[in-house]
Order: C-alpha cells, then structure tokens, then sequence
C-alpha cells in the first residue's frame, strides 16, 4: 500500500463532508439563515472531524510513533491477546475533535490482521480493549520485532477502516486507516521496549514518539 494523494481532509469524509454542505447550502436556499444555522454548525463539525494533515516523520531509526491522535490512557504490562505473549500496552483514546486517521508506529511488514466484531462502549475504559468492534495488525519490524496495532471503536464509531493488506509492507508514520466519531488505538510492544509516554500525555500521530524499540 502507498500513501495516497489527497486534500487536507480524508477520503473516507468526503461523501459526509459533501452532503452535510449540500443539506445546509439548500436549506438556506429554500428556507432561511436563520433555520441554516443548524445545519451549518453541523456540515463545519464533519469538516473538522475528517482533517487529515500531512505529518513530519521524526527520523529516529527506532522510533515507535503514536497512530493516533489523543491522550495516553493506559501504559500497563499485560497479555498480548493477538500473538498470545506479554507485553506492554500504550493506549491512545480519541475524543471527537481529534484527527481520526490511523498511522503505522513502525516500518515493517503486516504478517497478519483479525477484525472482531463486538460492543460499542466508550473507548476509555480498559475493558473496550477486549469487548469493543476491533481490526488488529501484526507488524514485523525491518528487525525482526514484533508489534501489535489495535484499531478500536468506540460509544458512538461505528465503522473502522483498515486500508492495508497482509504481506504489505508500512513505512512508520504511514496512513494505514480511519475511526469515524471517537475511538481508541492500543499498541502492544516488547518487554523491553523504552517507554517515552506517561499516561494523561497528550500526543500527536506521527509526531509523537511512544518509545523506542531495543534489539
């Protein structure tokens, strides 16, 4: 998968984004500003919402960047469900205002991925990691480590979008999918990783750097 060319607002809103403006631009035709308002609110809120801002890579060969924008919720060791090992769990939860698109945290091939269907409670509680809607990536770092990448709906996402394939490889930072309307990305890591972020930090897709890796 490449990174593909677009505007500053994400593919996956353009069908929102152009309704949404369609609605208010003809209910201000036919009805009046002052009855508009609403829908103008509304059609601005889903433009903001869609953002999707190019982003600067840092260039530190063992950066493991956030794929998410948001605030850490959880930095915890525990059980790897997806490669059934231990390991430690960086938590990002978006609420609405934040960018919703979804960046690989490290350079490396997708071995594998599993999508469960599953509830849709709010995305900052612990047990959303488990119960909620999920897609989960495997990802072999370019030396041979192994990283799980969790996409997570939350009380009201209803719908992920993972756009890369098993056998792909992603370039740490690259666009890999999207969370409609609040979510959250867990990122599970080796023991021995060096943890970078503190729970309540607020952090950038890309931007940000969660740890970094030690062969």
């Amino acid at each position: 998968m490449t990174n593909y060319p677009h505007p500053f607002f994400a593919r996956e809103g353009w069908p929102f984004i152009a309704g949404s403006f369609a609605i208010a631009i003809l209910v201000s035709i036919f009805a009046s500003w002052t009855w508009s308002i609403l829908f103008w609110i509304i059609a601005f809120f889903i433009l903001q919402f869609f953002r999707d801002p190019p982003r600067i890579v840092p260039q530190i060969s063992n950066a493991i960047v956030s794929p998410a924008d948001g605030r850490i919720v959880a930095v915890e060791n525990t059980h790897d469900p997806y490669l059934n090992r231990d390991a430690i769990k960086v938590s990002v939860f978006m609420n609405i205002f934040n960018v919703h698109s979804n960046r690989s945290p490290v350079d490396g091939e997708v071995h594998n991925k599993w999508y469960f269907p599953g509830k849709f409670i709010n995305a900052s509680l612990p047990k959303a990691s488990l119960e909620n809607e999920r897609n989960a990536l495997w990802i072999k770092t370019n030396n041979d480590l192994d990283i799980t990448c969790v996409q997570i709906a939350g009380l009201i996402a209803k719908r992920i979008v993972c756009h890369t394939k098993i056998g792909e490889h992603l370039t740490r930072g690259q666009r890999f999918g999207f969370i409609r309307f609040g979510s959250r990305v867990d990122v599970y890591l080796p023991l021995n990783t060096k943890i970078r972020v503190n729970i309540g930090d607020k952090v950038q897709a890309t931007l940000s750097i969660l740890a970094e890796l030690t062969p």
